[in-house]
């Protein structure tokens, strides 16, 4: 595999207590989860492992890892492809970064990665000239129209989909996308992924405190989209099952 570009360190730390707004409480930062630790302790074997230069230990972190790190990509990227470049270069960073991993979570390490390159992705985007589909059609009448995007859920949107909750799912993918990126990064990483506060801030490289603040606003946004449509008992409950 070859050598990526520079991957940031990766964060640790154990879990703040609770958010003090109980509408909002994120429950992954009240307590410690035993099943969580003991995969982040595997994660960090693997890694060891890896770093010793055991090639299917870190082909074992990304089968455990990969449809994380590409649903992160996805929902925030919004395109397939995109997603499958961004989750692939990231695990191409990692593994030429592995001599630079000190501890920590290994999950955390990765989503870190992921977010990055998504975010430049998107900064590429706003710089790039943008052309409307109709003028690339006069401009080359002889080329197919692009193929239409698979919907089919992935293993991460299966969390929201859920029993079904199907119409809960695309209302939801539409409030997401309506979010400033930094809040709909944050609502990823902590409602989606599950990640607890405090290394949701070392993800994104902000504050706590705007951590917390991010995801009281962002969580207030999608309600709001939700309200647009549902009485607002059924978009509190809708919002809460998706968490």
């Amino acid at each position: 595999m070859a050598p990526g570009s520079h991957t940031p360190d990766p964060p640790g730390g154990s879990p703040p207590p609770g958010d003090a707004t109980p509408h909002v409480a994120n429950p992954h930062d009240a307590e410690t989860d035993p099943v969580a630790d003991a995969a982040a302790r595997e994660d960090e074997a693997l890694v060891r492992r890896a770093q010793a230069g055991e090639i299917a230990a870190f082909n074992t972190l990304v089968l455990r890892h990969q449809d994380s790190v590409y649903g992160l990509a996805l929902r925030f990227l919004g395109s397939r492809e995109a997603a499958e470049d961004a989750a692939q270069e990231a695990f191409l960073r990692a593994y030429s970064s592995l001599g630079r991993f000190r501890g920590g979570k290994v999950r955390s390490w990765l989503l870190t990665i992921v977010a990055n390159l998504a975010r430049d992705e998107l900064r590429r985007r706003k710089r790039r000239p943008q052309r409307s589909l109709e003028a690339e059609r006069e401009r080359f009448p002889d080329r197919p129209p692009p193929e239409p995007a698979d919907d089919a859920p992935t293993p991460e949107e299966q969390a929201i989909v859920g029993l079904g909750r199907v119409e809960l799912r695309a209302e939801l993918e539409g409030a997401l996308a309506t979010l400033p990126d930094d809040w709909r990064m944050t609502v990823l990483l902590a409602d989606v992924h599950g990640l607890p506060h405090n290394e949701v801030a070392a993800v994104t490289g902000v504050a706590l405190g705007t951590v917390k603040s991010r995801l009281s606003r962002a969580r207030g946004r999608l309600r709001d989209a939700l309200l647009a449509t549902r009485e607002p008992g059924a978009a509190n409950r809708r919002l809460e099952e998706w968490r």
